[in-house]
């Protein structure tokens, strides 16, 4: 099992990757602070009198301004590949009274900023309602429809990674060497010491010198607590061990 394109896209969009707008008849690009809400919308947090906000001002006689969010992922560590690249498109429009205190409420489920407490006086909340969605990598670029990027929810595991990876590569590496050895079998070459290289919640990225290899979970894990569950036996084995001869 694999994440979908939408799910990457999702995944990518949420909130916790640089990104740059690309506005309508505006010089660019503008740096960014983004999240998504449950919905994929795109929610973008600017100073009032900033330059982001000025770009965003709508021409006489609209109330929306068309923009393209570019967002690139950055490996979690040395020799991960990259999940690729996504460009969101819509239309983006400044939030007032309650809906922007609501926006802010969502923004803060991703992004607990303390500028959300001046939404409404010195900073701007902008919602960006979805109209398309590209995804590129390794150089293959797809359409993704909106709806199926609306459905997808991000991974749940992309906020901590790294420290995932960094604990496995601290502690685990014998029983993940072992583990990686046996579920690949002759193709895990010798002299090739598999590392951890990305996580999701379908499974994992291993690198075995220059070649990569994925495992994947019997299920999608829901969140650290989960991943660790699955894990235990792979990780644990002397305690298994123990049990079962117990």
């Amino acid at each position: 099992m694999q994440p979908t394109h939408a799910e990457v896209a999702r995944t990518l969009a949420a909130g916790h990757l640089p990104a740059t707008a690309h506005i309508a008849c505006r010089q660019g690009p503008y740096p960014v602070r983004h999240v998504t809400d449950s919905q994929g919308r795109v929610l973008l947090l600017s100073p009032r009198n900033g330059a982001l906000t000025t770009a965003l001002r709508p021409a006489d006689g609209v109330d929306d301004t068309a923009l393209v969010l570019d967002i690139s992922d950055l490996p979690p560590v040395a020799g991960a590949p990259s999940l690729g690249r996504v460009w969101v498109a819509g239309w983006a429009v400044a939030l007032t009274g309650d809906e922007a205190r609501a926006a802010a409420l969502d923004y803060a489920d991703t992004d607990a900023a303390p500028d959300l407490l001046d939404v409404g006086d010195t900073q701007v909340l902008h919602r960006m309602d979805v109209a398309e969605v590209r995804y590129e990598r390794n150089g293959v670029l797809v359409d993704v429809d909106p709806d199926d990027y609306a459905l997808a929810a991000p991974d749940p595991l992309r906020t901590i990674e790294f420290d995932l990876i960094a604990d496995l590569a601290d502690h685990h590496v014998h029983e993940m060497a072992v583990y990686v050895r046996r579920q690949l079998g002759p193709a895990a070459r010798e002299g090739d010491e598999p590392r951890v290289v990305r996580l999701d919640r379908y499974g994992f990225v291993v690198r075995l010198g220059a070649r990569l290899a994925r495992l994947s979970f019997p299920r999608p894990v829901s969140d650290r607590h989960d991943l660790a569950h699955l894990l235990h036996p792979v990780l644990c084995h002397r305690c298994t061990a123990g049990q079962e001869a117990a």
